[in-house]
């Protein structure tokens, strides 16, 4: 272990179970440089949607820490990750956050690469040079029903291994043959574990979020509203969730929901639970606001939850989903990026509502980036200390010693 990470490791040891985290967590530079190298660089993140690149050359732009890469469309079959990097001299080579390309050309010396990322002419080089070894590096990436997977480790784990546990609770909804309805970035001042503390709570749901409660039950925000078992057990939630799983086996779809059992890399959960009241959808009057997207037929009331990882939920309806990302910037700003999509073949306007399918997560992100940068400029004060959590803040207290563990571990090495 490093010297300077004894102070850290003697943090770590200090924290007292079923509080929050000390200050140093939410503020530190050095912390915030360990958690991205360790968490995010680590983790198998989705940083888009597949619709968003739909023709040969089209590109956009994900950056993290000092990394910046590059998605871009090579072919219909085939989508690649690169490093924005001139393998001469290391400038950037896309400048723009997202356009269109016929092959790449570095500003600085006009270095180009095809969208293979080969290497295709560089003037004036020495005879014994050769290209071939001099192609874009490229960032670990894959496709997994529309959504595009990066993961920026020198060893990441098998994607296989990863997505086991959550893909048929993906592939339900079709998210494949999806496009973007809409996206939203919201630039939250606030600390990336205060963001996802946030998020793995519905305590605060009550008193912050009058939309949210609009569309979901007093009982299902109790028990499932930060997901499965992240707050008190409601009798009679459990009950209607009974009910609803016999009709839902017999109409052909999927029921139930996955949880970590033990300690891993992982930090995944997925759940399908029903509407209250005859809602059918995430929307003001629980009506569709969509037509119906992947193996569905019909509605079957339900609503499907996954965590693939801390940084990335997946919210949907039968008739749309809605994808968030959780993007650290700095100790004390994330960016969280919402992105709506509805089946391919919908035609807004006719077939859906934009506003209609954005207004409870925008309405309740928006009150979530109030809440968190809150809690930031709280955090700072001298006069903070971690305080007690509530039963409804397992979920929280669940990340929170996950997120300990892999620490220690990290800079014990």
């Amino acid at each position: 272990m490093k010297k300077n990470n004894s102070f850290l490791l003697d943090l770590i040891k200090s924290q007292k179970d079923n509080f929050s985290l000390d200050q140093s967590f939410y503020t530190s530079k050095n912390i915030f440089e360990i958690d991205l190298k360790t968490f995010f660089f680590n983790q198998w993140v989705f940083v888009g949607h597949i619709s968003r690149i739909k023709n040969k050359g089209d590109y956009f732009l994900f950056k993290i820490g000092n990394e910046s890469i590059i998605l871009i469309r090579e072919n219909e079959d085939k989508i690649n990750a690169f490093y924005n990097v001139c393998r001469h001299r290391g400038s950037h080579i896309c400048l723009e956050e997202e356009g269109r390309l016929r092959k790449f050309i570095c500003p600085y010396h006009a270095w180009n690469y095809d969208l293979s990322g080969k290497l295709l002419k560089a003037r004036m080089m020495d005879n014994d040079f050769k290209p071939e070894n001099w192609s874009l590096k490229k960032c670990n990436s894959l496709v997994f029903e529309g959504l595009i997977f990066i993961n920026l480790s020198d060893k990441p784990s098998d994607f296989e291994n990863f997505i086991n546990p959550i893909k048929d609770f993906i592939k339900l909804h079709g998210l494949g043959k999806a496009k973007i309805a809409a996206k939203k970035t919201y630039p939250t001042k606030g600390n990336w574990k205060l963001a996802l503390d946030n998020f793995h709570e519905c305590y605060h749901c009550q008193p912050s979020h009058p939309e949210y409660c609009h569309v979901h039950s007093k009982e299902y925000i109790q028990a499932y509203g930060a997901g499965s078992n992240t707050g008190p057990e409601s009798k009679m939630f459990n009950k209607k969730l009974e009910i609803w799983n016999k009709k839902v086996k017999k109409m052909g779809y999927l029921t139930g929901e996955y949880s970590e059992k033990k300690f891993s890399n992982f930090f995944r959960s997925a759940e399908r639970t029903p509407f209250s009241n005859g809602k059918l959808s995430e929307t003001k009057s629980g009506k569709p606001a969509s037509i119906l997207m992947g193996d569905f037929n019909e509605f079957d009331g339900g609503y499907t939850t996954i965590g693939p990882s801390p940084f990335n939920s997946i919210i949907m309806t039968n008739d749309f989903a809605t994808l968030f990302t959780f993007i650290p910037k700095s100790p004390t700003h994330t960016e969280v990026e919402l992105i709506w999509l509805v089946n391919e073949n919908a035609v807004e306007g006719i077939d859906y509502d934009i506003n209609e399918i954005m207004w409870m997560w925008d309405e309740t992100t928006k009150a979530d980036k109030r809440i968190i940068e809150n809690n930031q400029k709280g955090v700072l004060s001298s006069k903070y200390e971690p305080g007690p959590l509530s039963k409804m803040e397992v979920g929280l207290d669940k990340l929170k010693k996950w997120y300990l563990k892999h620490l220690e571990l990290e800079i014990t090495k």
